[in-house]
């Protein structure tokens, strides 16, 4: 027969009370802006998903990227490499609906184009434009925060800094984009045609393209100014 003896353990190990959980703490300055920021400027931004037909459905190809209405008529800025030979692009605003969209607009040599939601009335009610602010006056080392669709995931927010200006973005082998914005600010594929804010929530510059060297990842945008 078993028998059954008291356990008399280490009593490092012996069951504990329940540690209460401490109540979180009052928000920094910072973090009261930031949050605010996110909450006022990310209905403005837009998940867009384009698609590309080949010679056979095995060609056809889906890409993402991200935008944000530039005004009330329904006018969306983004990176033409997101829409560039689609044959056909949908809009996913902040509500969750999903509308067709059309190019209006294109400079490739600044890699920008501009799409319009095809039928407004499906936004029911169109997000409001975002604030454009001015990149002539940035200075390193100011925060910058972006705001977009890293891959497929929206409404996604990173921050950081400007870390340099008057970079050269190359375009083809006989161009190149002048005055770039470098930022630390975590850009990712998918991130494309999103917004670049300063501390107020303006846009200063489209996040463009981001690099990774040596395991550190670089990010670019095309400052508003250009735009």
């Amino acid at each position: 027969a078993m028998v059954c003896q008291p356990w008399t353990g280490d009593p490092a190990f012996a069951a504990s009370a329940p540690r209460a959980a401490k109540s979180r703490g009052v928000l920094t300055e910072i973090e009261r802006a930031t949050i605010e920021l996110f909450g006022r400027v990310s209905p403005s931004v837009v998940q867009i998903t384009s698609m590309t037909d080949g010679d056979d459905p095995s060609t056809s190809s889906i890409q993402t990227g991200s935008g944000f209405f530039w005004d009330a008529a329904g006018h969306i800025v983004t990176n033409n490499h997101v829409v560039a030979a689609t044959t056909a692009i949908w809009v996913w605003v902040a509500s969750g609906a999903r509308v067709e969209a059309e190019i209006v607009g294109s400079a490739p040599n600044y890699d920008l184009a501009v799409i319009r939601v095809k039928d407004a009335k499906r936004l029911k009610q169109a997000p409001a434009p975002i604030a454009i602010g001015t990149s002539s006056t940035l200075k390193v080392g100011q925060l910058a925060f972006a705001i977009g669709s890293p891959f497929g995931l929206d409404q996604s927010l990173t921050a950081g800094i400007v870390s340099a200006l008057k970079r050269q973005l190359p375009m083809s082998e006989a161009r190149a984009i002048a005055n770039i914005i470098q930022t630390d600010a975590a850009i990712h594929p998918g991130n494309s045609g999103g917004p670049l804010l300063d501390s107020s929530g303006r846009l200063i510059g489209v996040n463009t393209v981001a690099y990774s060297v040596a395991g550190t990842g670089l990010g670019f945008a095309i400052p508003v100014d250009i735009v």
